[in-house]
């Protein structure tokens, strides 16, 4: 069984995509913990009681624009809730495409991800935990990586004598809070496009990273949070992914708020806004009884 909290590389040997760097990681800790320049990406885990573990896990992915990751805020906090409920969790501290030390900077994100959900497929069986009940959670930027992986989990990482090569990383199930969803400029969050794809990016890689375009009936099951005020992603972004889920008859469920604007963690700011965890615990009753 993973110890407490215990912090997990993903990578044993030589990191792939990457290229020494004189980059140091930079750990920000003020109203909350930002993480920016990662240079070793990780999975930190969080495990409930013994006595009260289900088998489910989840991994949290962070937001921050592909420029920094809102470790606590979205990420450990999140963890703790989720143990609360049984399930173990992972925050995952990936490699952001603006750092000097990665190449093929749009892939990283994404190879990172996948290879998370591969760790906790193979050692699930030691760890306790059911191989078929991974979930990934991301917000904002995070969220857009989330939904590049329950759309792009097929996805060849290229990583030469891969020991997870024959791995699903498909997520059993997905969380997107107030997520960045497509790289369509009317509605994407610019400064997380310009992060991934850079400046001028081709139609076909927009289209590519544009995950609202990629769903299919594999895409997994889905629980939506958005808030209609959000000024910095707007909501159109998750309608747009409901759509395209509920096109596809893939399971899903989405909660918008009239307020709530952009990233706000578990909501405890907002009277109303704070509910959405309970509807989040719901809908995991609402998996286990269409298993």
């Amino acid at each position: 069984m993973i110890s407490q909290e215990k912090i997990i590389p993903l990578y044993e040997a030589e990191t792939p995509n990457s290229i020494p760097s004189e980059e140091k990681e930079i750990h920000d800790q003020s109203e909350i913990l930002r993480i920016s320049n990662v240079q070793n990406p990780t999975l930190e885990a969080f495990l409930p009681s013994k006595r009260n573990a289900n088998g489910r896990s989840v991994i949290i992915l962070p937001g921050g624009g592909y420029q920094r990751l809102a470790y606590d805020w979205e990420g450990t906090e999140i963890a703790q809730w989720f143990n609360s409920k049984g399930v173990t969790a992972f925050v995952l501290k990936y490699r952001l495409p603006v750092g000097s030390g990665v190449i093929n900077k749009t892939e990283v994100p994404l190879q990172d991800a996948i290879r998370a959900v591969q760790i906790i497929r193979k050692n699930a069986t030691e760890w306790g935990l059911n191989s078929d009940e991974i979930g990934v959670m991301g917000f904002s930027a995070g969220g857009h990586l989330a939904s590049t992986l329950g759309t792009h989990f097929n996805t060849d990482t290229k990583i030469p004598n891969d020991p997870y090569k024959t791995i699903s990383a498909r997520p059993d199930f997905l969380i997107l809070m107030y997520p960045v969803v497509t790289m369509n400029e009317r509605y994407t969050h610019m400064g997380s496009r310009i992060s991934l794809l850079g400046e001028n990016p081709s139609e076909a890689l927009v289209k590519e990273y544009s995950n609202e375009l990629q769903v299919t009936p594999q895409t997994p099951p889905t629980f939506i949070v958005h808030s209609a005020d959000d000024g910095a992603v707007p909501v159109e972004n998750s309608l747009d992914f409901y759509r395209a889920l509920k096109e596809n008859k893939v399971p899903a469920e989405m909660h918008l708020y009239p307020i709530g604007g952009h990233g706000f963690g578990l909501g405890l700011e907002h009277p109303h806004l704070k509910t959405w965890p309970d509807r989040l615990a719901e809908w995991l009753l609402f998996l286990d009884e269409n298993k």
